[in-house]
């Protein structure tokens, strides 16, 4: 029998006195706006100017902005920054989300988002053998060494990542005993990535993957008029440049010099989007991200070196005095069958 004096039941009352006890109070953290840094804080955190942020911003606005404004939805801007800072650092989720104020599953979420929509314009800044006219990039490269009719450097690096769960964990292990992925990446003179191959496990050979891959097709089929540089691990093929194995001193030996700093482009690209993004030194993620993740770097290196970004500082061997390559034959053919083909004129 209720109580005359009392307008709510001694129970309900109760109850709500307990829930109000017990209550977790939300926090609604104080997240700063990250474009309001100075342009050299924001470099150093995202490797990103404020203008090069904001294109990034309207670039990816439309694939990773949130469905609602509820609870402080995260902006399109804050999103993007957290996944720099990851692809920057490449420090552990809970860092970056103690950094920007958030928490890890936040964090993992604004990542995941973003190198999934930067796989949408693979496309349209990974363009082999480049933006520019095919002409332009030999005479790139032939401003280099003189190495005439070269489109392209190509080579594979490693990217390691930690053991992967499963039968398959052995393929995974590379030469150097480290479970990586191999891949395989072509740049122009300009550092530019032209193509990236980031599928496969770290125990297959550079020769496999290029000859597996999309690219060796379409040099088979002619649909390239020129000629790419590579190291001694590649098969030999027509339109493949290696350098010779122990040659004598002469013209093979500057040959192998001016294939050398030729193709070193190739490695200063390595360089440089690892220094520009340190999540490539060793990703803790499973290997289907870890390969879009790659793939999402090679992406924002493209884009930073277009709009001509700060770019990291990456030793380079001294140049050597270096005469011009010559071909007695227009078509391109490999460096250890077409010996005789190629002069190295004295000045």
């Amino acid at each position: 029998m209720s109580c005359p004096f009392v307008r709510e039941q001694p129970i309900a009352e109760g109850a709500r006195l307990i829930r109000r006890v017990f209550r977790i109070q939300r926090i609604l953290r104080d997240r700063q706006d990250p474009l309001a840094q100075r342009d050299s804080v924001l470099i150093e955190r995202y490797r990103f100017s404020r203008e090069g942020i904001i294109y990034l911003t309207n670039l990816l606005d439309p694939y990773v902005k949130s469905s609602t404004h509820r609870s402080r939805a995260l902006t399109t801007a804050q999103t993007v920054c957290i996944s720099l800072r990851f692809f920057a650092s490449g420090t552990f989720l809970y860092a970056v989300g103690d950094a920007e104020n958030i928490r890890k599953s936040a964090v993992c979420r604004s990542i995941c988002k973003v190198y999934l929509a930067l796989k949408y314009f693979l496309g349209v800044f990974v363009v082999f053998p480049s933006h520019l006219r095919p002409q332009v990039v030999k005479q790139g490269f032939f401003s280099i060494a003189g190495f005439p009719n070269v489109i392209g450097t190509i080579d594979c690096t490693h990217i390691a990542i930690k053991a992967p769960p499963g039968p398959n964990e052995g393929d995974f292990v590379n030469r150097k005993g480290v479970h990586s992925i191999n891949v395989q990446m072509v740049c122009d003179s300009m550092c530019h990535i032209t193509n990236v191959e980031a599928k496969w496990p770290g125990s297959v050979h550079d020769s496999r993957i290029f000859r597996e891959s999309g690219l060796c097709t379409l040099f088979d089929t002619g649909a390239y008029d020129g000629i790419l540089l590579g190291d001694r691990g590649y098969a030999c093929r027509q339109y493949f440049m290696t350098p010779f194995p122990d040659p004598n001193p002469g013209p093979r030996t500057r040959y192998n010099a001016a294939l050398a700093r030729t193709r070193a482009r190739i490695e200063m690209t390595f360089g440089q989007i690892k220094g520009r993004f340190h999540c490539l030194k060793s990703l803790r993620v499973a290997p289907d991200r870890a390969c879009d993740i790659i793939v999402a770097c090679a992406i924002l290196h493209n884009i930073a070196t277009i709009r001509k970004e700060r770019t990291p500082v990456v030793e380079v061997q001294p140049d050597d005095d270096l005469q011009p390559v010559h071909l007695d034959q227009p078509s391109g053919c490999t460096g250890q069958n077409c010996a005789t083909q190629f002069r190295i004129l004295k000045t």
